[in-house]
């Protein structure tokens, strides 16, 4: 029980919280979309329900499927790496603890969907005019905001003061 109290792991709860809004959502889009569906939300943003079968912006989708279980590899290697990482930190590194939370969450969410169907469920995209940003989902968004997180904590001052 200490290493969740004294350790990163005390945001097991953020961790939870993500995959469970992330999973949800997916489940929602799935049952009341079909696939490249899209509901404009405002001028800028629809739900529009796609697949991903490769990595962040479709990379490698056309790989012919071998992509499926090389991003599941890594995604397994980066979660363990994390958990341990986070069971390894004091509770007072919160900004950091939060980061590597998020990015676990968002990266357990993800392979969750390559595991069991094949591919990723992205909903959410943001567009204007003739721009359009690739479509992505709440585990994305945990992934992006973890890692800016870990980019501010890498810059801010960690010395303990006395």
């Amino acid at each position: 029980m200490t290493l969740f109290k004294e350790s990163g792991w005390r945001l097991w709860w953020l961790i939870a919280l993500v995959l469970m809004v992330d999973q949800l959502t997916k489940q929602v889009v799935i049952a009341n979309m079909q696939l490249f569906d899209s509901i404009e939300l405002l001028p800028v943003f629809n739900l529009t329900y796609v697949r991903n079968y490769g990595a962040a912006f479709s990379f490698l989708s056309d790989a012919g499927g071998w992509q499926r279980w090389f991003f599941t590899l890594i995604a397994v290697a980066i979660s363990v790496v994390l958990a341990v990482w986070l069971a390894r930190n004091s509770k007072a590194q919160l900004k950091l603890n939060m980061a590597l939370a998020l990015v676990l969450a968002g990266a357990v969410g993800n392979l969750i969907d390559r595991s069991i169907y094949g591919y990723v469920i992205d909903f959410l995209h943001v567009y204007y005019q003739n721009w359009h940003y690739p479509a992505f989902n709440i585990a994305d968004s945990a992934i992006c905001i973890g890692a800016a997180l870990l980019i501010w904590d890498s810059f801010s001052n960690n010395e303990v003061k006395k």
